[in-house]
């Protein structure tokens, strides 16, 4: 094929040179006004309530706020429990994460599904079947506190984990994705050799796929430190020991509205870091 039989190429009128053909604002590169007018109204509405906040952010008081000692108290404890629900998302995740990508079971389809269920599940659901599970009532929280003396209710452990309880899917789809695209001859090769399955996964496996671990752990934690639902069904809200900045923008959003605006910022900027850390990897520019 020459360069005057391909599309959008014509040639000069008098050197018979191919002379690239403009594309209008009908062609394939014009944005039509039916599909633009929307676009941009959607735009304004997810952008709209973010400008606000920042306008209507106490910037003169900003320091003080987030130096008072309930909202450092918040902030500590979101970052320590965000980490560690993150920390038991790894270790349980990961393994799992692998069983669903490299074997087949009866019934794997209904396990990945109900794996991602408190992805669409709403948190305060969540929550109560937690309550209702390991709760000092629950089917294995009587058990916990009659064998153990171990309460998990409204303590801090709970915290963490409710917080990995909505964060673990988070973790388990993108490291099965990212086990799915590496190839699996590489484990082939290396049980050959002699290795067992758990020393080719671990010297193997693991370096191959150590990109979509380190997304799927900073998406983990993005979303367990900013939940609320289920941290307050089950962990309940009680200042030093179980209330997350979330549920501290709450309780200040009643008392306080400029504090509320300033836990509001510390996660917005959190939010913002986390887009741009993972924008190589989940977003693709042409």
């Amino acid at each position: 094929m020459t360069s005057l039989d391909k599309p959008g190429v014509v040639a000069g009128p008098r050197t018979g040179r191919p002379r690239r053909r403009r594309v209008g604002a009908g062609g394939r590169r014009g944005v039509p006004l039916p599909l633009l007018l929307p676009a941009l109204v959607a735009l304004a509405f997810l952008l709209l309530p973010l400008l606000a906040l920042l306008v209507r952010a106490p910037w003169h008081s900003l320091p003080d706020q987030l130096t008072s000692t309930e909202v450092w108290q918040a902030l500590q404890l979101s970052l320590v429990t965000a980490t560690a629900a993150t920390a038991v998302s790894l270790v349980l995740g990961v393994p799992l994460a692998w069983l669903l990508a490299r074997t087949e079971f009866p019934g794997r389809r209904l396990v990945r599904a109900l794996v991602t269920l408190p992805l669409v599940l709403p948190p305060v659901v969540g929550g109560v079947a937690l309550l209702l599970a390991l709760g000092r009532n629950g089917v294995i929280g009587q058990w916990l506190d009659s064998w153990f003396g171990i309460t998990l209710p409204f303590t801090t452990t709970g915290v963490v984990i409710a917080e990995a309880f909505v964060a673990m899917p988070f973790l388990v789809i993108s490291v099965e994705g990212t086990l799915r695209a590496a190839d699996p001859r590489y484990e082939e090769a290396a049980t050959t050799l002699g290795a067992s399955r758990f020393t080719a996964f671990r010297r193997v496996t693991l370096p191959l796929i150590a990109p979509g671990i380190a997304a799927g752990a900073v998406l983990a934690w993005a979303r367990a430190l900013g939940e609320f639902g289920a941290t307050i069904t089950f962990a309940g809200n009680f200042p030093g020991r179980t209330q997350t900045m979330p549920l501290a923008v709450y309780l200040a959003l009643q008392n306080d509205p400029e504090a509320a605006i300033a836990l509001s910022l510390v996660l917005l900027a959190v939010s913002i870091a986390v887009l741009a850390g993972l924008r190589d990897r989940w977003m693709t520019t042409s």
